[in-house]
């Protein structure tokens, strides 16, 4: 019923050692009903945990955001179903064919509906993005980004490093902010500004909805309309159903109500394994409190995935997409010690995507587990050859390059044999398998 109760400690690369990980924030209430009926045997308990650390008391920014500006107060089921509507409406793009879901697909776990490495947008609806589209389910735990996290909770605890935030770099803190970011990105939805999208909203179909929700003075000022439109987004992505229904079978499996097979069984021991596949370090695999996990400790972690030559951007050997330090985020770019470090996803639903990492470069978990398996034994296999030696981690300048994570199932000298065999890596994969919830489409 339960994973393995001897895993370790986990720890994230060059930052954490001994830390309990974000993953173990307990759920909210409307997700109660996710945890198992009854306490395992005692044989079988997992060891006492800290609880997780108290998230930061929101800012005044955030305050002011929560604030009721509005004329009616509107209800949690009113703002999701508003929510939902914006969320599939084209209307918030120029180019009237692009919505949330044209990038956030339901079936695919509100994430990319194919292989493309970036999706299109822009006013014409052919300009690419920089990145790989994330999925939207299991956010809701996100803790605001800081740049050195410590879990309160945890006596001994130590500098976790870069933490929290939505987006590949974190620079969103709330939902809400990371729902603001494709309306005015030039390659996605590309309005000039919020203010912009509002305006449409109000000649538009959504508009009477708006003013029977928010009350008929929800357009009078712009930046109330603004909050009134991000605060649906952001309570629509808030529904348990939509975005974490934790209905796979591993989630069954930790409810006791179902079973793993043979070889997913394996996988899921290979993948705890500190000296074998030691995914659990950044994704952890185990309840911690009650709450189910979320398989990722929301911190950044730099794996020199190798240059993607089919992306637009990187025709120019200058440009370099390095995540925490730019430069789509600003306000790091002095810090070179975050150079190529990018947020750890979750694994919930990863057999189901089309496109991995943040470039997008590899598209089948097999792809991926030989990379994390292989990279250093046989480079040859990911990296180009430069000056008749081949030039590791080709997507990070020289001086960054030190920045590159070598822990397990990483390191190995060219030539030794990888951390997983080929045979343990379809077990990985077939406990992958398992995380898939069940409205969403098999590959």
């Amino acid at each position: 019923m339960v994973t393995d109760e001897r895993q370790r400690p986990l720890r994230r690369p060059r930052w954490r050692r001994a830390a309990l990980l974000a993953a173990g924030l307990a759920l909210p209430a409307s997700c109660r009903d996710h945890r198992p009926p009854s306490p395992p045997p005692a044989s079988r308990r997992q060891p006492a945990v800290p609880s997780a650390t108290v998230p930061a008391a929101p800012s005044p920014t955030a305050r002011s955001f929560y604030a009721d500006h509005f004329s009616r107060q509107a209800t949690v089921p009113e703002l999701t179903a508003l929510g939902r509507a914006l969320f599939f409406s084209p209307q918030l793009s120029v180019s009237g064919q692009m919505s949330c879901a044209t990038c956030h697909d339901p079936a695919f776990a509100y994430g990319p509906p194919d292989g493309r490495a970036t999706q299109l947008g822009g006013p014409g609806m052919d300009t690419p993005g920089l990145r790989a589209v994330p999925s939207l389910r299991y956010l809701q735990n996100v803790p605001p980004f800081e740049q050195h996290h410590f879990d309160e909770a945890v006596e001994d605890s130590t500098d976790q490093g870069p933490t929290g935030g939505h987006a590949w770099d974190g620079r969103a803190n709330t939902t809400h902010d990371q729902a603001r970011l494709p309306l005015t990105s030039s390659f996605e939805m590309a309005n000039p500004s919020v203010e912009a999208v509002v305006t449409r909203l109000e000649k538009g179909p959504l508009a009477a909805r708006f003013r029977a929700v928010f009350g008929d003075d929800v357009f009078a000022e712009r930046a109330r309309a603004v909050t009134a439109l991000l605060k649906c987004l952001e309570v629509f992505q808030q529904s348990p159903q939509n975005f974490y229904p934790y209905s796979s079978r591993y989630d069954a499996y930790l409810r006791g109500q179902g079973t793993l097979t043979p070889a997913e069984q394996r996988g899921l021991a290979l993948f705890n394994a500190p000296k074998k596949g030691n995914c659990a370090s950044c994704h952890p695999s185990q309840r911690r409190k009650g709450a189910f996990p979320h398989f990722t400790d929301f911190g950044f972690n730099a794996l020199g995935v190798p240059r993607n030559g089919a992306l637009p951007a990187n025709d120019d050997p200058a440009y370099f997409d390095l995540g925490l330090c730019g430069p789509v985020r600003t306000d790091l770019t002095g810090h070179g010690e975050y150079c190529g470090f990018f947020r750890v996803p979750g694994l919930r639903n990863t057999a189901a995507r089309h496109v991995y990492f943040h470039n997008g470069l590899f598209h089948t978990l097999e792809q991926v587990m030989n990379f994390y398996v292989a990279r250093d034994t046989s480079p040859a296999k990911f990296y180009p050859k430069a000056h008749g030696r081949v030039d590791a981690f080709d997507d990070l300048p020289p001086q960054h390059r030190k920045n590159v994570n070598h822990e397990p199932p990483f390191g190995g000298r060219p030539g030794a044999p990888p951390a997983l065999t080929q045979a343990e890596i379809r077990d990985v994969i077939a406990f992958l398998g398992t995380l898939t919830d069940a409205d969403v489409k098999r590959r």
